[in-house]
C-alpha cells in the first residue's frame, strides 16, 4: 500500500489543478484582470506538471534492474526540474502581460464572483497542500513536498491577485491589477529558481539531512560503545524517496566470519530501523588491529 500513496497523492494535484484552473479562468475571464489572468496562467503550469509528477512517480517506484541496479528514485527530481522550467516561463508571460496592461488599464467587471471564484481557488489549493506535504514528509517523497511548496505560492499569489484586483475594481484605480500580476511573476520567478535548485541539489547525490545524519551517528556510536567494535569511511546519499547509507566496520580479528556477520545484519537492521524509510545500507568488515584497515577510508 505505501508504494502506492506517492501515485495517489500525484493525481490529487492534477485533480487539484483542474479545479483551480477552471475557477481561476473563470474569474479572468468574467472580470477582464489582468491580474486574475496570470493567476490563472500559472494554474496551466500546474495541470502540466501535475500530470508529469504523476509519471514520473511511476516511473520512480520502479524497483531495480540490470539497467538501474539502484533503482529508479531519482526520477522524482525530474519534477522538480521541469516544474522549476515552465514556472519560470509562465513568470516570463505573466510579466510581458503585467506591462501590456499597465500601457492600456481597463475597468474590472464582474468583480464579485470574480473575487468569489479566485477565493474558492486558493482555499482549494490550501487544503491540497496541506495533505501533499504531511505525505511528502512522511514518505520522503521530494516531488510530492515541492508539489506542496508549489501550491502554497500559488495559494500567496492568489491573495496578492485578490487583494490588487478588489482594491482596482472598487477604488477605480487600474494600475493596480497589472501591479497584482506584477507581483505575481516576482513570486513565480522565486518559486521557479527554488524548485530547480532542488533539482540540481538532487541529482548531485547530497547526504542525509543533519537531523537525520545525528541519528545515524547515534546509533553506530551506540554499538561502537557496547559491542567493541570501531567504524570510518561513513557515507550518505538521498535518492529520492530511497536513502543508501555505507560504511566500514572494524571488529577483533579473532572473531569468526560468523560472529561478524551477525553483527552487520544486527547494525544495518538498527540504522534501517532508526532512520525508517526505503534505507539501503552497505557495510564492510575489517579486522580492527590491522593497519590497512584505518588507512582504507578514501573514496
Amino acid at each position: 500500500m505505501t508504494e502506492r500513496l506517492p501515485t495517489r497523492y500525484a493525481w490529487l494535484t492534477v485533480a487539484v489543478a483542474l479545479g483551480t484552473f477552471a475557477l481561476k479562468a473563470t474569474a479572468a475571464w468574467t472580470t477582464n484582470s489582468v491580474g486574475l489572468f496570470s493567476d490563472a496562467l500559472e494554474s496551466v503550469v500546474n495541470l502540466v506538471t501535475a500530470f508529469l509528477l504523476v509519471f514520473l512517480l511511476e516511473i520512480a517506484k520502479q524497483p531495480p534492474d540490470d539497467e538501474h541496479p539502484y533503482g529508479h528514485d531519482k526520477a522524482e527530481y525530474f519534477a522538480n526540474g521541469v516544474q522549476g522550467t515552465l514556472i519560470l516561463l509562465a513568470a516570463f508571460g505573466i510579466l510581458a502581460s503585467a506591462f501590456q496592461r499597465f500601457l492600456s488599464p481597463q475597468q474590472i467587471e464582474g468583480k464579485t464572483l470574480g473575487l468569489a471564484l479566485g477565493a474558492a481557488s486558493g482555499l482549494i489549493n490550501i487544503i491540497a497542500a496541506g495533505i501533499l506535504k504531511k505525505n511528502g514528509r512522511k514518505l520522503n517523497s521530494d516531488a510530492l513536498q515541492g508539489e506542496a511548496d508549489h501550491l502554497m505560492s500559488d495559494v500567496w499569489t492568489t491573495v496578492a491577485v485578490l487583494a490588487g484586483v478588489g482594491l482596482s475594481a472598487y477604488t477605480g484605480i487600474l494600475w493596480l491589477d497589472p501591479l497584482a500580476a506584477l507581483a505575481v511573476s516576482f513570486v513565480v520567478f522565486f518559486t521557479g529558481g527554488r524548485l530547480l535548485k532542488n533539482f540540481i541539489s538532487g541529482l548531485m547525490d547530497t547526504s542525509l539531512p543533519e537531523e537525520q545524519y545525528q541519528i545515524l551517528l547515534n546509533t553506530l556510536d551506540e554499538y561502537k560503545e557496547e559491542r567493541g567494535m570501531d567504524y570510518h569511511a561513513l557515507r550518505t546519499r538521498v535518492s529520492g524517496a530511497r536513502t543508501f547509507i555505507s560504511f566500514h566496520v572494524l571488529v577483533p580479528g579473532a572473531w569468526t566470519v560468523s560472529e561478524g556477520h551477525s553483527l552487520l545484519d544486527e547494525l544495518e537492521a538498527d540504522v534501517s530501523k532508526a532512520l525508517e524509510g526505503k534505507i539501503t545500507v552497505l557495510t564492510h568488515l575489517e579486522p580492527i588491529e590491522e593497519e590497512c584497515s584505518f588507512a582504507d577510508i578514501e573514496l
